[in-house]
C-alpha cells in the first residue's frame, strides 16, 4: 500500500545559508496588478473559499479550506488567470501602454487591430491552459491556434472549438506537443503563450505565473473576511510547475520563513519535480515516462525552467502518488460529510484533498503526517484546479 506515495524532503528550503533565487516578481503588488487587470472582464468575481469543518473535525485538524476554481469565469480551470494576464502583458508591450490600461474595452480592441492587425496566439496543451488563452484571445478580439496532445478527451476539444479556437490535434504528449510548438511557431509568425518556459523563452512564463497571484491575492482577502487565521500547510498541484511555484513564490515574498509548509503533489508517473529535488545540482530534469495518468493537467515530463528555481529553494515537500488518491479526493468532495458544500472536481483539483485523506486515515504514512507537522492546530489550504473538464470522465469516477 505505501508504494502508492512517494515523497522528498526539501531541506534546502528553510536553509539560510543557500543563495536563494529572488521571488521578487511575485510581490503583493503584483498580485493586485494582476487581480486588478481580471477585474476588467464584467464576468469577474472571486471564486469561492469554502470551508470543509466537518470534514476537518472528523480527521482532527483545525480547519481545511479549499479554493474552488471550478468557478473562474464559466471556465472550470484557474488557468485563464495566468494565460489571460500573459495575453494583456503581451499586448501592453506592442501597444506600449501600461497593462493597467488593457482591458477589452471596444476602444482598445480598435486600437489593437489598427496597430497591430489580427494575432494568431498558440501553445500546446491537454486542455485547460488552451481553453483559458481561447477565451482570452476572443476577448480581445484575436485567433488563438491550439495543438492539442493525445489522449486529450473530446469534451475539452469541443469547449476550445466553442470558444473560436482553431484545434489541431497532435499524436504525442504535452512535452512533445511542447516541442511541436516550439518549431511551428516561428514558421507561421503565431506568437506563443505557453505555461512552461525554455532558453529563449522566459518573460511570458514569468507572466503566466504571475497572473496566477491573483488566486492568492482573493485567498487573502477571503481568509480576513471569513474570519481564518492563515493556513499552517498548502497543499498544491504540481505540474510544470507554474502554478506551484506561483504560489511558492507568492507566501515566500508575503511571510518568509513564516509562509505555511508547501507540499507540491505529483502523479507518480509524471513526478518531473521531484525527480528534479533529489539531484543536488539543483538542476531541472525531464523524466522518460509514458505519463500515464488520469491526472491530465498534471501529466509533464519536466519543469517550467522558469518556475523550478522557485520551487528547488523554497518548496518544503514534493509528493507523488497514485490515480487511486484523486480519486478518493473527487468523491469525497461530490458527496461531503454533514453540512460541507459539495465541490464539483476533476482528477487534477482532487488529488490533494485525496492525498491529505490518506495522510489523516492511514497509518502506512505516519511518518510522512509527522514530517509534515499535520496534527489538531493544522489548517490546510487546498486548491480546487479545475471542475468537472472532461463530464463524462467525472461522472464516470464518482460513481464508481
Amino acid at each position: 500500500m505505501t508504494t502508492n506515495i512517494s515523497y522528498y524532503i526539501n531541506l534546502r528550503a528553510r536553509d539560510a545559508t543557500f543563495e536563494k533565487f529572488d521571488v521578487k516578481n511575485f510581490s503583493q503588488e503584483c498580485s493586485e496588478i494582476a487581480r486588478g487587470f481580471l477585474r476588467k472582464f464584467p464576468e469577474y468575481q472571486p471564486t469561492p473559499l469554502y470551508s470543509l469543518k466537518d470534514l476537518a473535525k472528523k480527521l482532527g485538524v483545525r480547519d481545511i479550506l479549499v479554493k474552488d476554481e471550478s468557478y473562474r469565469f464559466g471556465l472550470k480551470a484557474f488557468k485563464v488567470t495566468g494565460s489571460s494576464f500573459a495575453l494583456g502583458k503581451f499586448i501592453s508591450e506592442k501597444l506600449g501602454i501600461n497593462i493597467r490600461d488593457v482591458s477589452p474595452s471596444q476602444n482598445l480592441l480598435s486600437t489593437i487591430r489598427s496597430r497591430l492587425g489580427l494575432l494568431t496566439f498558440t501553445t500546446g496543451t491537454s486542455g485547460n491552459h488552451g481553453t483559458g488563452l481561447a477565451w482570452a484571445a476572443q476577448k480581445f478580439g484575436q485567433r488563438a491556434v491550439i495543438y492539442v496532445p493525445k489522449g486529450a478527451a473530446a469534451g475539452r476539444k469541443a469547449k476550445l472549438e466553442q470558444l473560436g479556437a482553431e484545434v489541431r490535434q497532435t499524436e504525442e504528449n504535452y512535452d512533445d506537443t511542447i516541442d511541436l510548438v516550439k518549431k511551428i511557431a516561428p514558421q507561421t509568425g503565431f506568437q506563443i503563450i505557453a505555461d512552461t518556459g525554455w532558453e529563449g523563452y522566459e518573460i511570458i512564463p514569468v507572466w503566466i505565473m504571475q497572473g496566477y497571484t491573483a488566486i492568492f491575492n482573493e485567498v487573502r482577502d477571503q481568509l480576513t473576511e471569513q474570519g481564518f487565521d492563515p493556513p499552517t500547510h498548502i497543499f498544491i498541484q504540481g505540474g510544470v510547475g507554474s502554478f506551484s511555484g506561483s504560489a511558492v513564490g507568492y507566501y515566500t515574498n508575503q511571510l518568509g520563513q513564516d509562509r505555511p509548509k508547501i507540499a507540491v503533489v505529483e502523479p507518480a508517473p509524471a513526478a518531473c519535480l521531484q525527480e528534479s529535488a533529489r539531484h543536488a545540482d539543483g538542476r531541472a530534469r525531464r523524466i522518460k515516462s509514458d505519463l500515464n495518468t488520469m491526472m491530465a493537467g498534471l501529466a509533464c515530463a519536466q519543469p517550467n525552467p522558469v518556475a523550478w528555481p522557485v520551487l528547488r529553494d523554497y518548496a518544503d515537500f514534493f509528493i507523488s502518488c497514485a490515480d487511486v488518491f484523486a480519486e478518493t479526493g473527487m468523491r469525497t468532495f461530490a458527496y461531503p460529510i454533514g453540512d460541507d458544500p459539495k465541490i464539483v472536481s476533476g482528477a487534477s483539483g482532487a488529488v490533494g484533498l485525496g492525498l491529505l485523506l490518506m495522510l489523516l486515515e492511514n497509518d502506512d504514512y505516519a511518518d510522512l503526517k509527522l514530517r509534515l507537522g499535520l496534527n489538531k492546530n493544522s489548517r490546510i489550504l487546498l486548491f480546487n484546479t479545475e471542475g468537472d473538464t472532461d463530464p463524462e470522465h467525472y461522472h464516470h469516477i464518482i460513481q464508481k
